[in-house]
């Protein structure tokens, strides 16, 4: 069975580093932690479960802090964690099973990433990344902000999830990504396509709608991105028109979204969502039945569980009732409880549907 090197870099990550070492403890060989100026209890946390704590100068560059980490590993394969992420037991269970098959012909492992939750613990959103390395293979980092590890050779999708467990940063941490860009951009430097939209999804977090357009605008011109990135791109425009109450340039974005790949579930629904409002049921219908037909092997990257689950059926059920088919709108009801049995939305549309027969 081939060893394992833990890579992390960290800083002021008191809350959450004791979660995530817990849950990978046992299955990797070594753990080495890279504290890139730390002035909580992180570096002492770390010290109950690794003596391979290392110090960065932190200059602005998540890539060179990564890399010196993976510089400093000695075993076969290089597993990565942020600090926020953990491995839940069926998780760690399955990478423990993946560790032991693996062969060495694998040049890496890519896993899916589980950032967001329903109100019921099942994920919504999720996409794959590069987690468990070769490391003679001397893989690199790449991007100063939102970085990207540079994989190639022979690639295995494995389905050991890893699970982000985000809390609330503080003012300083959450705009630090985005004043690195404009430090950037005010020392002339010329942004690669990826740069210019992760800068973008940036200004769009911070509620700088306009700004946010234009450097999307700008990466897609680019014509040089990466598809996953150029569709999503185009939801996010839709979202900023949202934010903006421009419904036709919200609807002409989502549209857009079609011009670079299969349409997306939530584009799909986004748009049945605007005829609903509307009160253009049919048109709605039409979408939303359109976001049930895509499948996750459709997509390459970006997934989102609900918009192709649940909630285009409970959209249908609200659909086919204000069009007076009652049949129809308990199906979909019942399809949607399939998914998200607890909703409470659910269970009072059962009621009233009960209700009909008294």
């Amino acid at each position: 069975m081939y060893t394992i090197s833990l890579c992390m870099i960290v800083k002021n990550e008191e809350k959450v580093l004791s979660n995530c070492l817990n849950s990978v403890k046992n299955l990797c060989d070594e753990l080495i932690i890279v504290d890139t100026g730390s002035t909580d209890q992180t570096k002492q946390i770390a010290k109950k479960y690794t003596d391979k704590i290392f110090d960065f100068e932190w200059i602005d560059d998540f890539s060179a802090a990564r890399n010196y980490a993976f510089s400093l590993a000695t075993m076969d394969y290089i597993f990565w964690l942020d600090a926020d992420d953990v491995l839940l037991e069926e998780d760690q269970q399955r990478l423990a099973e993946t560790i032991k098959n693996l062969d060495f012909s694998v040049d890496a492992v890519s896993m899916p990433y589980n950032i967001a939750f329903d109100s019921f613990g099942n994920s919504t959103f999720s996409f794959r990344r590069n987690r468990l390395i070769k490391r003679i293979n001397h893989y690199k980092w790449i991007g100063f902000v939102h970085e990207y590890l540079e994989v190639f050779g022979n690639i295995i999708q494995s389905d050991v999830a890893v699970t982000h467990r985000k809390l609330e940063r503080p003012a300083e941490q959450s705009d630090r990504n985005l004043q690195i860009y404009k430090k950037r951009l005010q020392h002339g430097e010329e942004f690669t396509p990826r740069d210019l939209f992760y800068y973008a999804n940036e200004l769009k977090d911070h509620k700088q709608y306009l700004n946010a357009i234009d450097y999307y605008r700008t990466f897609l011109n680019t014509k040089k991105g990466w598809k996953e990135d150029e569709v999503r791109a185009c939801i996010n425009i839709s979202e900023c028109y949202r934010s903006l109450d421009n419904k036709e340039q919200e609807m002409e974005a989502l549209a857009l979204s079609f011009k670079y790949d299969i349409p997306r579930p939530e584009a799909a629904c986004r748009l049945g969502d605007l005829y609903l409002l509307e009160c253009l049921f049919n048109k709605a219908i039409i979408w939303y039945k359109l976001a049930l037909e895509i499948t996750f092997d459709d997509v390459e990257g970006f997934w989102q569980e609900a918009y192709a689950t649940w909630y285009p059926n409970l959209q249908l059920c609200v659909c086919y009732w204000e069009l007076g088919n009652i049949k129809k709108s308990i199906e979909h009801n019942t399809a949607a409880k399939h998914y998200i049995p607890n909703e409470p939305a659910i269970k009072q549309n059962e009621l009233f549907f009960q209700s009909l027969d008294h």
